[in-house]
C-alpha cells in the first residue's frame, strides 16, 4: 500500500525517552530539564532538520526547540517544561518529533565547496547564487505574516541575484558577517522551515510532570494510636497533632498514619497476631470497617472513634501543613467482616459453597479479620466507583498523598483507571506503591500511574546487590518511570540484620541502613518511632536459621507506649541526615547516581551530582569493624578533571580533607557509619 505522503523521506527512530513506545507517561519533576533523543535520517546526501514538538494537555499550540545532531544519526533537543513554582503546568504533557529534508542547509554546504574550489564553470556559481535566493524567496513567502523578517530575507534573494549577475573572476563567500547570508539572516531562514513533506513521527509520547514532593520526600509513619502521653490509652489524631512539630523539627516531609478507619470486631486479632482474643485488643487497623463505630457509615470514609472526629482530622491536616508537613493516608481495599459493604454489595466478596465470604489467606497463613474484594464481581464497575469514591472523599478533605496498600493484588486497568481519573481533576495527588513483589508486577503499577515504589532495598545488603540493584532501578530504561522510595523498616518488616542484641551493633546497623535509604535515593520513609529507638525484636527468634521479619508486640495488633527521649535514641543522626539532604540539591535527585571502585567488599562508594552541587558518599557496611581502603574516582562523575587537587567536606563531622586526582584513601569505624562528602573544587 502506497503512503498518503511518499515524498516524505525523513525516518525517526529510536526516541527516548519513552516506556513501552508512548503506551504509558514518562514521569518527570516539574523545573526538571527533559532531554530527547532519537535517530533522525533520511536517504542520499541531503541534510536534515528536527524540531521536538511539546505541549501540556490544556495548551492547543505546540511549543518547539531545534533539535542538534550529535553523532552518527543521533539527535539530542532538551525543554523545560515549566518552573517548579507553576502548579498550573503540573500533570500530562506530550511530546513528538518533526522532521524534514532541510534543502536550504544541503545548498549552504554545497555552496562552500564550490566557492573553496573556484575552478567551476563561469555559470556554476552564479547559478547557484540564483537556487539560493529562490530558497530566500520561499523562506519570505513562509514569513509573510511578519512583514520585516519577510522584507529581510527577500532583500537577501536580491542581493544573491545581483552577485549572480556580476561577472567576476573570483566570487565572494556570502556567508560573513557583512555579507546577504551573515549570521543573523540564516538564524532567520530557519525560523521558517519548508514543513510541506516533514515528517511527524506517529506517536505524541506522554509526560508526566510531577510536582516536587513527588521526586524527594522524606516520610515518617507514625501510628496515631500510639500517641497518647498517657500509658496505656489510646492515642487520638490530637495526640497526634501535637507530635507534628518534634517530627518536621526531625526534617521530615511526610506523616504517614496506617488506616484511621473502624476496626472490626469479628475474628479480631490479638496481640502479636494472636486467634484469642483478650480484653482491650484493638486489632488491627487494616481489617477496615465496622458498621457499629464510626459517626458514619463505619467503612473506608469513616474515623475510628477513639481517634477522634473529623474535627480532630482537620485540626491534624491543619497543623501539618503549619509545619511544612503533607499527610500521607493509607488506603488499603480490604474488609472486615462488619464493614457495611459486605451486607450492602455482597457480590464485592467471593463466596465458598457454603455460603460463607471467602477471607485473605496466604497458606499456611489466614487471615480471619480481612475479607478480600472480588474484582471478578458481575457488579465490577460499582465496585470500582466505590472505591473511585473513597480516593476522592479524602481528596476533598484535603488529602493529597497516599500510600496504597499491597496495589498488585488489585488488577492493573483498575489502577490505571482509577489514579488517571483522580489526576485529571486533582493532578497534584500522589500514589506510592506497597507492593513487594515480583518486578514485572511493581514495574507495572509505577507504569500505570503510581508515583513511587517501595523496592528492594530492605533485602539488599551486600556490596554486590546493593550495587547492582540502584544501577538497574536509577538509570534507563526502569528511572523513565519508576520512583524507588527506600524504606529500611515497616510495621511488616524487620529484617534480620536489626535483631541484634547488643545495642552499639545494633545502632551502628540502624544508622548505616537509613543512611544508604536516605542518600542512594531522593525518596526514603522509615516506620517511626520503631525506627529512632533501635527496636529489633523478632516476633518469633530463630537460632541457627532465618527468623521471623514480624515484631515483638507490634504496633499492628496493639498500642505501644514509646519513650521518644530515651538516650538511644538516634532521632539527632536521622535530622543531622534530613538537614543533610535539604541543603544538598545532589540528594533531592537520582538520575545521576554512579558508583566508585573501591577494593574492599565492605566499603561502598557512590556520588550523586545536581544543580552545581556534588555529594559523594562512602559507608560502612560492616557494623562490627572498621574498614579502610583506596578510592578509586571517575572524576567525571564528580565534575572533575583527572589531574587536580580539591577538598571534600564531611558533611556529617565538618571536617575538610585536601585530595589529589582519583587515588584517595579512606577509613571508616562502625560508629562513624559512612563520609558524606561534598565536593569543593
Amino acid at each position: 500500500m502506497k503512503p498518503a505522503e511518499g515524498r516524505s523521506r525523513v525516518v525517526i527512530a529510536e526516541v527516548q525517552p519513552s516506556v513501552d513506545n508512548g503506551r504509558y507517561p514518562v514521569k518527570g519533576i516539574l523545573g526538571d530539564e527533559i532531554t530527547v533523543t532519537a535517530a533522525i535520517f533520511a536517504d542520499g546526501h541531503d541534510h536534515v532538520a528536527a524540531r521536538l514538538l511539546y505541549r501540556h494537555r490544556n495548551q492547543r499550540v505546540w511549543k518547539s526547540v531545534p533539535f542538534t545532531e550529535l553523532d552518527n544519526d543521533l539527535w539530542s533537543a532538551s525543554f523545560t517544561a515549566a518552573s517548579s513554582e507553576d502548579t498550573s503546568k503540573i500533570g500530562l504533557w506530550r511530546f513528538t518529533i518533526e522532521a524534514w529534508i532541510d534543502h536550504f542547509d544541503t545548498w549552504l554546504h554545497d555552496l562552500a565547496k564550490r566557492l573553496a574550489a573556484q575552478s567551476s564553470s563561469a555559470q556554476e556559481i552564479p547559478l547557484a547564487y540564483r537556487i539560493g535566493a529562490n530558497h530566500l524567496d520561499a523562506a519570505a513567502a513562509r514569513a509573510r505574516s511578519r512583514s520585516t523578517d519577510a522584507g529581510r530575507l527577500k532583500a537577501a534573494a536580491d542581493a544573491l541575484r545581483a552577485l549572480a549577475d556580476e561577472e567576476l573572476p573570483l566570487y565572494p563567500d556570502p556567508v560573513t558577517p557583512e555579507g546577504a547570508l551573515n549570521p543573523a539572516l540564516l538564524a532567520l531562514v530557519r525560523k521558517y522551515p519548508d514543513l510541506a513533506l516533514a515528517t511527524r513521527h506517529p506517536v505524541e509520547f506522554p509526560l508526566w510532570m510531577d510536582r516536587e514532593r513527588a521526586g524527594y520526600s522524606s516520610w515518617y509513619e507514625l501510628f496515631p494510636r500510639s500517641t497518647s502521653p498517657i500509658p496505656n490509652q489510646h492515642g487520638t489524631l490530637r495526640d497526634a497533632a501535637a507530635l507534628v512539630p518534634e517530627i518536621a523539627a526531625m526534617g521530615f516531609d511526610v506523616l504517614y498514619m496506617p488506616p484511621i478507619h473502624p476496626i472490626g470486631t469479628t475474628f479480631r486479632k490479638g496481640r502479636n497476631n494472636s486467634t484469642v482474643l483478650e480484653p482491650g485488643d484493638v486489632g488491627s487497623p487494616w481489617a477496615i470497617g465496622n458498621i457499629h463505630l464510626g459517626p458514619g457509615d463505619g467503612g473506608h470514609t469513616d474515623i475510628h472513634p477513639d481517634l477522634g472526629t473529623f474535627a480532630d482530622f482537620d485540626h491534624l491536616l491543619q497543623t501539618a501543613q503549619a509545619h511544612n508537613l503533607e499527610l500521607a493516608l493509607d488506603i488499603a481495599f480490604q474488609c472486615s467482616p462488619d464493614h457495611p459493604w459486605v451486607k450492602q454489595h455482597p457480590a464485592w466478596f467471593n463466596h465458598r459453597p457454603d455460603g460463607s465470604i471467602q477471607y485473605a489467606e496466604n497458606p499456611p497463613k489466614k487471615y480471619q479479620d480481612i475479607y478480600p474484594l472480588n474484582f471478578e464481581s458481575t457488579d465490577w464497575r460499582g465496585l470500582w466507583d466505590a472505591l473511585y469514591d473513597v480516593f476522592q472523599f479524602w481528596i476533598d478533605r484535603g488529602v493529597r498523598i497516599f500510600r496504597v496498600d499491597n496495589p498488585h493484588t488489585k488488577p492493573f486497568p483498575f489502577w490505571e483507571w482509577c489514579i488517571a481519573k483522580i489526576q485529571r481533576s486533582t493532578p497534584d495527588a500522589l500514589f506510592l506503591s506497597e507492593a513487594f513483589t515480583r518486578p514485572h508486577l511493581m514495574y507495572s503499577l509505577a507504569k500505570g500511574g503510581f508515583t513511587q515504589s517501595y523496592t528492594y532495598f530492605t533485602w539488599r545488603t551486600t556490596k554486590q546487590e546493593l550495587q547492582s540493584y540502584f544501577e538497574e532501578i536509577c538509570n534507563p530504561p526502569v528511572s523513565t518511570f519508576f520512583r524507588p522510595n527506600l524504606w529500611p523498616n515497616t510495621p511488616d518488616i524487620l529484617h534480620a540484620q536489626f535483631q541484634v542484641e547488643d545495642l552499639d551493633h545494633r545502632r551502628a546497623i540502624f544508622r548505616q541502613r537509613v543512611l544508604l535509604a536516605a542518600t542512594l535515593s531522593s525518596n526514603y520513609g522509615l516506620y517511626g518511632p520503631a525506627y529512632e529507638l533501635l527496636e529489633g525484636r523478632p516476633a518469633k527468634p530463630a537460632p541457627g536459621r532465618t527468623s521471623s521479619e514480624e515484631y515483638l508486640d507490634s504496633e499492628k495488633y496493639q498500642i505501644r507506649q514509646w519513650e521518644r527521649s530515651a538516650p538511644h535514641s538516634i532521632a539527632p543522626f536521622l535530622t543531622e541526615l534530613n538537614q543533610i539532604r535539604r541543603s544538598n540539591p545532589a540528594l533531592q535527585r537520582n538520575a545521576a547516581l554512579h558508583f566508585h571502585s573501591v577494593a574492599n567488599d565492605q566499603l561502598l562508594a557512590y556520588s550523586k551530582s545536581f544543580a552545581g552541587n556534588t555529594i559523594l558518599v562512602v559507608v560502612n557496611l560492616d557494623p562490627l569493624h572498621q574498614q579502610s581502603g583506596v578510592l578509586d574516582l571517575n572524576m567525571p562523575a564528580l565534575n572533575l578533571p583527572w589531574q587536580c587537587s580539591f577538598d571534600v567536606q564531611d558533611l556529617l563531622t565538618g571536617a575538610v580533607y585536601p585530595w589529589h586526582d582519583q587515588w584517595n584513601y579512606v577509613a571508616l569505624t562502625p560508629a562513624a557509619t559512612a563520609h558524606v562528602f561534598r565536593i569543593v573544587p
